[in-house]
């Protein structure tokens, strides 16, 4: 690899569309033509798959339903009229609810005008809108967004109480497609909690975003929730962010949707072409495949030159690594496929691991990301010619000339500026590339097996602990040890579950449990009985 990239090498390997305003860059990612003819055929066969997804063919066998968020930008994509309908009337639902809203037509349950809005939800439910949340920021008028996006009761208090008095002025979405996924079930329940004892009606401040017929549409009719709107089968939750998952936290901060939703179907549009030149998401595949060897062997590292993008990487920790991340292929082979993603933004970690980047183990690529236009407005210059944005775009360049000299591949992604259509863009080159190499490495990117067995791990662990306290009350005042305890229930393969389990009841002084160290090991635990605080169910 030459210490420079010549001119030939840089448009030989650039993609640039003026009308999209975006561009992209792999001549840093020592692609030759032979590696490219090697995998031509295998791209033909990933469009071809992307056609057959976009026409409602079944992507996740699974489940037995189609993938269509890309019908989400282009209803008339669907394949039968009544979800084109859908997607219309919920783009226009979402848009007018929020514009009542921001004008004050639409008030919480005792008159105010709304302030703020506290989505609570997890995974795609959360880290789309916080990534648009942070890019686009909230417009005059707009509700600021806040989120709850874990079962963290410090973190729940802290979310809350910096809302204050404003907690009573806050629009509170719910977002769950099955309406019993655990974390947004307990932040619901939490706010709920803590907006009765201010006195103040849930489902008068609550909206749910959720599927027709789910726990939680059932409990938002039975509440009186102020709106209801859809999540259907055929969308997952990584691949979310264009519908009213995202539309609805976007709009009520003060943002263009449609403008949104038009800069996603122009990636689409040209992400649809059958020519691997002129198609920016399959260039994205192709680096991804040349950088891993096809096998994940190496990193993505993130590194958005722009504050606003700094949540890029979180975001696409998800849509990537669920999506990719899998034991088997589609002949059911065992491959342990993936990529791991991690990032934060330049040029501050220029100042945290660039150090590693450079000079350490030679397992990562890097992604750059370039926004061309420093702000609204003219800058000042720090320098005599030299504003503050001039330095953060030397530091780009000299960060990937000093990666690329040391054999570090990279490649770059430039958009002009940061607003509704650019964050649209990006989503759905990401969600496209995501999709063309899940078909290069022959993996299915719309299941998530390894996800559901850790829920359903989480789920008996959560049952051992019911049984646990069971069994100590029945101790009485001898109490017993973990090991005791594990043999009581007949589960001595888990006597360091039952230990931990016990070790944090006590510490928190929950259901009654006290502890009485008898060594660091075999401590025992006693129950005392006390009132105890019924759990609270959905319907």
């Amino acid at each position: 690899m030459s210490n420079k990239v010549d001119w030939d090498t840089y448009r030989r390997w650039l993609y640039s569309d003026r009308d999209l305003g975006l561009r992209v860059d792999l001549s840093h990612m020592g692609i030759d033509d032979a590696y490219v003819e090697r995998l031509r055929g295998r791209f033909e066969t990933c469009f071809d798959g992307m056609v057959a997804l976009e026409s409602g063919s079944i992507a996740n066998p699974d489940e037995d339903r189609m993938v269509g968020h890309y019908w989400l930008r282009d209803p008339s994509l669907a394949p039968t009229e009544t979800i084109q309908e859908l997607i219309r009337s919920t783009v226009t639902d979402v848009d007018e609810f929020a514009a009542r809203v921001r004008d004050g037509e639409l008030r919480t349950a005792t008159g105010q005008r709304f302030t703020d809005q506290l989505i609570v939800g997890i995974g795609g439910s959360a880290l789309g809108p916080q990534f648009v949340a942070q890019a686009l920021g909230t417009r005059e008028g707009g509700l600021e967004p806040h989120f709850l996006d874990n079962s963290d009761p410090d973190g729940i208090d802290r979310v809350l109480g910096g809302l204050g008095r404003r907690l009573e002025t806050t629009l509170v979405i719910v977002i769950s497609k099955s309406g019993g996924t655990p974390e947004t079930r307990n932040g619901m329940l939490e706010t709920e909690a803590a907006l009765r004892a201010r006195g103040v009606s849930f489902g008068g401040n609550s909206v749910a975003i959720t599927q027709e017929g789910s726990r939680l549409d059932r409990f938002a009719l039975d509440k009186r929730f102020l709106a209801r709107f859809p999540m259907w089968d055929w969308v997952g939750g990584r691949t979310s962010q264009t519908s009213a998952v995202g539309l609805l936290p976007a709009a009520l901060q003060g943002h263009d949707i449609r403008e949104f939703l038009a800069g996603a179907a122009s990636t689409d549009r040209v992400t649809r072409r059958h020519d691997l030149g002129a198609n920016p998401a399959a260039l994205l595949a192709l680096a991804w495949h040349h950088a891993g060897n096809g096998r994940g062997e190496k990193d993505m590292v993130l590194l958005p030159y722009k504050d606003r993008l700094a949540l890029l990487s979180r975001y696409l920790q998800q849509l990537v690594m669920e999506s990719l991340g899998k034991e088997r292929d589609l002949n059911g082979e065992t491959v342990h496929q993936g990529i791991a993603v991690y990032g934060n933004k330049g040029s501050t970690d220029q100042h945290a691991y660039v150090q590693q980047l450079r000079d350490g183990v030679k397992n990562f690529f890097v992604t750059f990301v370039e926004v061309l236009e420093e702000r609204e407005g003219d800058s000042l210059e720090v320098e005599e010619g030299i504003t503050c944005g001039d330095y953060l775009h030397g530091f780009l360049l000299g960060t990937r000339q000093a990666l690329y000299e040391n054999g570090r591949p990279s490649l770059t992604i430039t958009i002009d500026r940061v607003g509704e259509r650019q964050v649209g863009m990006l989503i759905a080159l990401y969600e496209r590339a995501v999709g063309l190499y899940a078909g290069l490495i022959r993996v299915n990117a719309y299941h998530q097996p390894g996800v559901e067995a850790g829920k359903k791990a989480a789920a008996a662990v959560l049952q051992l602990q019911s049984a646990l306290v069971a069994a100590l009350d029945e101790c009485g005042d001898e109490g017993a040890t973990a090991e005791q305890l594990a043999v009581r229930l007949d589960r001595a393969d888990q006597v360091t579950t039952i230990f931990e389990l016990l070790e944090r009841l006590a510490a928190n002084a929950r259901s009654g449990v006290r502890s009485e160290p008898t060594s660091p090991i075999h401590e025992s635990a006693t129950v005392e009985v006390s009132d105890r605080p019924a759990v609270p169910a959905l319907p």
